[in-house]
């Protein structure tokens, strides 16, 4: 009998702890998030990046970056102040569970030359096929952000800001990468990936 109490409560517990986390992370998203991001991490502007899908542990690393400095934000360093890192994880994992609603380029012919640097890579500039590390489908993993369905003026603006080594936070290979990039390249792979699902 006490093995069987002791097999419940190891299988149900993960459960029960994520309950508890996304129950804070909805408190926080509804304290501050939402006004830029959304409820569900949709976004309310092509200035804020979609949170909906994105990978958890992804999520986590950025809000740690923002309330150490590593990554640089008047809006977000003091929206993340008083984070724990538990209420980042959360946030991360309550992020991770929204759907990312699909959103057709506006540009299909512009969408699909980004397709092909981003499968093939830039043969012009060196540039490396993007889906080397962020995948098939744009998805990324646990350390590399999903792209896929993200507001497309956003990832331009940080592939600028990759390649000028205004944002270092992150993998070093992006700095050499998106600085090899032309404005036109960064604007044909940011909408391909912004219309993928």
């Amino acid at each position: 009998m006490r093995a069987l109490a002791l097999l419940v409560c190891l299988t149900t517990t993960p459960a029960v702890a994520d309950e508890a986390a996304l129950a804070r992370a909805a408190k926080i998203v509804a304290g501050s998030c939402f006004l830029c991001h959304g409820t569900r991490g949709e976004s309310a502007s092509e200035q804020y990046p979609r949170l909906a899908a994105q990978n958890a542990a992804y999520i986590a690393k950025q809000l740690a970056n923002f309330r150490s400095g590593a990554r640089k934000s008047a809006t977000m360093q003091p929206m993340v102040a008083e984070l724990a890192p538990a209420d980042m994880d959360a946030l991360g994992l309550y992020f991770s569970r929204q759907k990312s609603e699909p959103h057709a380029p506006a540009d299909a012919r512009l969408a699909a030359q980004g397709m092909g640097i981003y499968r093939r890579g830039g043969a012009a500039t060196e540039v490396a096929a993007c889906i080397g590390c962020h995948g098939e489908r744009g998805h990324g993993s646990e350390k590399l952000p999903r792209l896929a369905g993200q507001v497309g003026a956003y990832l331009a603006a940080q592939m600028r800001n990759f390649g000028a080594r205004v944002r270092t936070n992150d993998n070093a290979v992006m700095h050499t990468i998106a600085a090899k990039m032309s404005a036109a390249e960064i604007r044909a792979v940011a909408e391909y990936l912004s219309g993928l699902e």
